[in-house]
């Protein structure tokens, strides 16, 4: 969003929400609308046209058509605005997403987040894979803790009902791996434990799951 175009979006604000009055960054943005239901479909609905560029890859509704590129329909936006973070530090590495993320105001980053975090979320794959049953039982031992028992994730952990497989295989892989482009030790720790061997199994559980 331009900086032309932000206090626009303000002046909009002010006149269909009289009395609101926008936070300056994204975290503060997004807790404001938590607690005002009229202000976050306002900025839900505005994320729509800042996501724009997004939905390429990401999918209209963050509904990803691409097998490598993960869903973000119905992450939580404070896991979202972290993963922004990420990538502008660095502590993700994907030297595409960084450029763009360098692009995006606060707004930009607040309106993008709530608009995928209400869009309803729609699995990958319609059925569950072969090995689904085993996936269940090794995520409810090594992955519901954080990820909740709905695998639907909070705000520190994503969402990973419903995910594109590819996506799910790969990152798996990559902490398995240690192979940079995310480093996170209890991951590795977990993936160890749950081997190599077992990767597809919690692919084909949570790729389909609601």
């Amino acid at each position: 969003m331009s900086s032309r175009i932000i206090p626009l979006l303000s002046l909009w604000l002010a006149l269909v929400l009289p009395g609101i009055t926008l936070a300056n960054d994204a975290r503060s943005l997004v807790e404001q609308a938590s607690a005002d239901s009229r202000l976050h479909a306002t900025l839900a609905q505005s994320g729509k046209q800042a996501a724009a560029f997004c939905m390429n890859c990401h999918g209209e509704n963050g509904n990803s058509k691409l097998p490598d590129v993960p869903n973000l329909a119905g992450q939580h936006p404070a896991y979202m605005l972290d993963q922004i973070d990420a990538f502008l530090t660095g502590k993700r590495k994907n030297e595409f997403m960084q450029g763009l993320m360098k692009v995006l105001s606060e707004e930009d980053k607040a309106t993008i987040a709530l608009y995928f975090a209400s869009s309803a979320p729609v699995p990958a794959l319609a059925q569950p894979g072969p090995r689904a049953g085993e996936g269940a039982d090794r995520f409810k031992e090594l992955c519901a803790r954080c990820h909740r028992d709905d695998a639907g994730g909070e705000a520190s952990f994503p969402r990973l009902a419903g995910q594109q497989p590819d996506y799910l295989r790969l990152s798996l892989k990559r902490y398995l791996e240690m192979s940079g482009e995310r480093l996170y030790p209890p991951m590795t720790s977990a993936v160890r434990t749950l081997g190599e061997d077992k990767i597809d199994a919690m692919v084909d559980y949570l790729s389909s799951k609601h």
